[in-house]
C-alpha cells in the first residue's frame, strides 16, 4: 500500500496556517461550478466544468503579450513526463508531479510543503504509455489526486497532512497493468477517476468515491460482463481481453447534471481477434456523478483496430445548429475526426475529419457510424496498408480550447501516418501487454518538416480559419483568452502566445525542457498570469523517433510569467 511521506518542514507548516485562517480554503460544490467566472483562483482540471480552457481575462493582449517575463521558475525535481494541471488558491499553487504533491507561494515560488509518494517497485515497469500525472482536485480544504498504483488520497491544502487514502477495489492491480495517472474531477461531493492499462487486458472503468471520506461509491465498467446490454457486440468471450481505459479527465454540465467522459480502444489492437463493434470502447460517455449510471453514450470508431482511443476531454459549450443556440459537446478525437454531439440525449449533429485520415470516407451522420474504406478493410484482414493518422492519432489527450468569442476549437494536431499490418491475432495472457499483439507499424510523414500543427477549427464543418505548424507535434494543452490570445507549447522547450484571429505566433519563450504540460491564466491584486509546467515526456517522446526531440533534455519546471513592470 502506498505511503505519502512528508517532507515538508514544520516551519513552513506554520508560517502558511498563519497566513490562511479560518475557512478561507474551503471550497464548496458552488465554488467548482463558479470556477470559470472566478479567475482569482483555478479550483477544477480544464479551468472550469466545461473543459473550454478558456479565460476571462484580458490584461494580457495582443498588444502587451510581447512583454511578458518569467516572474519565477520552480524545481520540481522529476525527470519524468510533466503533463501536470496546476491549481490555484488563495496564493498558492497545487503542481503534482508522477511521484510528489507539491504547494507552492504563487508570488514567489517558493515551496510551502511537499508530499512524496512510493511506489511498489513494479509500478515504473509495468504502467503503460509515460510515467505521468496530469493533476489533483481541490474541495472543500483538501487536494486530491490519484496516484499511479490505484491508490486516491486526500491531504490537507495548509500543510500537506494525509486527510485520507483508499485503494480502488478489486480487481484492480498495478501488477495487472491497472493504473491511474489522469486528475479526478470532484462533482457535488463524489470524487469521479479513471483509470489507464487497456494494453493488458482488462476491463475499463469509470469510479466514484465519497470526498469526504474516501468511501468507494460506484463503479461503471466500459465493457459489458456477458449477458449485460452490449456484449453480444463482442465476438464469443473476447470481451474478456478487455481494453476501454478511462485515463482522460472528463467534464461537467450542472444544469444537466451529466458528466462527460472519453472511453479508450478495445484490447488487443488486431480487431480480428474481437468481431463486432466491442462496446463500450471508442465512446463517449453521459454519466450521472452520484450513481454512475450511463444515460448516454456515442461511438465513434466500432472495431477499432489502429488504437484510436476517444479518451479525449469532452468540451462543453453552445453552438448555433440550424441557426438556433444549442448547447452541444465536442471533441477532437484521435482518429481524426471533431464529433458534435448535443448535450442532453448525445445526438451526432457534426462529424467532420480535422487531420488527415483514409480509413474511413467520412461519417454517416444518420447511423454515426464511420463510412469504412477499403484501407480499413484491408487493415482487419492483416494487409499491410498505410494509414492516417497514425496510432499517436490525429490529436493524443493533449486538451483543446474552445473560446467562446470565436466559436472555435484551437486544436493541436499530429500530421503522421503510419505502415500498419497485424497479420496474426496475439495470444493473450492477463496482466501482461497485448495491446500491440503482432501489430507492425513505422512512421510515416508526407513532410518531415510538418509533423503537427496548431489548428483554430469550426467544430461544425472540421475547417480550418488558420492552421500553424511546427517541425513536430504539440502534445501541450491549448488555452485561449477573452483578449483574443492562444497559449501552448511546444516539444522542443518554447512556450508561445498567438493570436487568436490569425494564428501568428506573438511571443515566445524557451523552457529548460520540452512542453507537455497544461497552461493556466490567474489573477491576483489585479494583476493576470500565466502558468504552465515544462518538462518533456510521454509516449510520443519516448517511442516516435522524433528526430527533433533527441537533444531536448529531461527535467520538471513550474514556470509563472506576468507583464514586464520595469520602467
Amino acid at each position: 500500500m502506498t505511503t505519502p511521506r512528508q517532507t515538508a518542514s514544520l516551519l513552513s507548516v506554520l508560517a502558511l496556517t498563519a497566513m490562511m485562517t479560518g475557512n478561507a480554503m474551503a471550497q464548496s460544490a458552488q465554488d467548482l461550478v463558479n470556477d470559470e467566472k472566478t479567475p482569482g483562483d483555478v479550483l477544477v482540471y480544464g479551468m472550469g466544468y466545461s473543459g473550454d480552457r478558456h479565460s476571462p481575462l484580458t490584461q494580457i493582449n495582443k498588444s502587451n503579450v510581447k512583454t511578458l517575463v518569467p516572474k519565477w521558475a520552480f524545481s520540481v525535481t522529476d525527470n519524468r513526463g510533466s503533463e501536470t494541471f496546476p491549481l490555484v488558491k488563495d496564493g498558492m499553487i497545487y503542481v503534482n508531479s508522477h511521484d510528489s504533491t507539491v504547494a507552492v507561494d504563487a508570488m514567489t515560488g517558493k515551496q510551502i510543503w511537499r508530499v512524496e509518494h512510493e511506489y511498489p517497485p513494479e509500478t515504473l515497469r509495468v504502467v503503460c504509455c509515460g510515467i505521468v500525472n496530469r493533476g489533483a482536485a481541490i474541495y472543500n480544504g483538501k487536494i486530491i489526486r490519484a496516484l499511479m498504483d490505484n491508490h486516491i488520497i486526500a491531504l490537507d491544502a495548509k500543510t500537506g497532512k494525509q486527510v485520507w487514502q483508499t485503494a480502488s477495489p478489486e480487481p484492480v492491480d498495478i501488477k495487472n497493468g491497472y493504473a491511474m495517472t489522469g486528475a479526478p474531477l470532484v462533482v457535488n461531493g463524489v470524487v469521479i477517476v479513471g483509470v489507464a492499462g487497456a494494453e493488458y487486458s482488462h476491463r475499463g472503468f469509470v469510479e466514484g468515491y465519497d470526498a469526504e471520506t474516501g468511501k468507494h461509491l460506484w463503479r461503471l465498467y466500459t465493457i459489458p460482463a456477458k449477458g449485460e446490454p452490449g456484449s453480444e457486440t463482442w465476438e464469443g468471450d473476447s470481451a474478456l481481453t478487455g481494453g476501454g481505459s478511462s485515463w482522460v479527465t472528463g467534464t461537467y454540465d450542472p444544469e444537466l447534471d451529466l458528466v462527460y467522459w472519453g472511453i479508450g480502444n478495445p484490447s488487443p489492437w488486431n480487431a480480428r481477434a474481437r468481431k463486432g463493434d466491442n462496446l463500450f470502447t471508442n465512446s463517449i460517455f453521459a454519466i450521472k456523478p452520484k450513481t454512475g449510471e450511463r444515460v448516454w453514450y456515442y461511438q465513434t470508431s466500432p472495431n477499432d483496430p489502429f488504437d484510436y482511443d476517444a479518451v479525449q476531454t469532452p468540451v462543453i459549450g453552445t453552438l448555433k445548429v440550424d441557426g438556433k443556440p444549442r448547447k452541444v459537446v465536442m471533441q477532437a478525437n484521435r482518429n481524426g475526426f471533431l464529433y458534435v454531439l448535443d448535450a442532453k440525449d448525445g445526438k451526432l449533429l457534426a462529424a467532420n475529419a480535422f487531420e488527415k485520415v483514409n480509413w474511413a470516407d467520412g461519417v454517416d451522420l444518420k447511423t454515426g457510424r464511420p463510412k469504412f474504406n477499403q484501407v480499413y478493410h484491408d487493415a482487419v484482414a492483416g494487409k499491410n496498408v498505410t494509414v492516417w493518422p497514425s496510432v499517436s492519432g490525429g490529436t493524443n489527450w493533449q486538451h483543446v480550447s474552445f473560446s467562446p468569442k470565436t466559436s472555435l476549437l484551437y486544436v493541436n494536431t499530429i500530421h503522421v501516418g503510419m505502415t500498419y499490418e497485424a497479420p496474426e491475432p496475439p495470444q493473450l495472457v492477463p496482466g501482461k501487454p497485448s495491446g500491440p499483439g503482432t501489430v507492425k507499424r513505422t512512421t510515416v510523414t508526407d513532410d518531415p518538416n510538418v509533423r503537427g500543427f496548431l489548428k483554430a477549427i469550426d467544430p461544425m464543418t472540421g475547417k480550418s480559419k488558420w492552421e500553424t505548424p511546427y517541425k513536430s507535434p504539440n502534445f501541450s494543452a491549448v488555452m485561449t483568452t477573452a483578449s483574443n490570445l492562444v497559449f501552448t507549447g511546444v516539444m522542443t522547450g518554447e512556450f508561445q502566445a498567438l493570436d487568436a484571429d490569425t494564428g501568428k505566433i506573438l511571443w515566445s519563450f524557451q523552457t529548460p525542457s520540452g512542453i507537455v504540460g497544461q497552461p493556466i491564466a490567474w489573477e491576483k491584486d489585479g494583476k493576470e498570469y500565466i502558468t504552465v509546467i515544462s518538462g518533456i515526456g510521454g509516449v510520443y517522446a519516448q517511442r516516435a523517433g522524433d528526430p527533433n526531440l533527441v537533444n531536448v533534455p529531461a527535467g520538471a519546471s513550474l514556470w509563472t510569467f506576468g507583464l514586464y513592470e520595469g520602467k
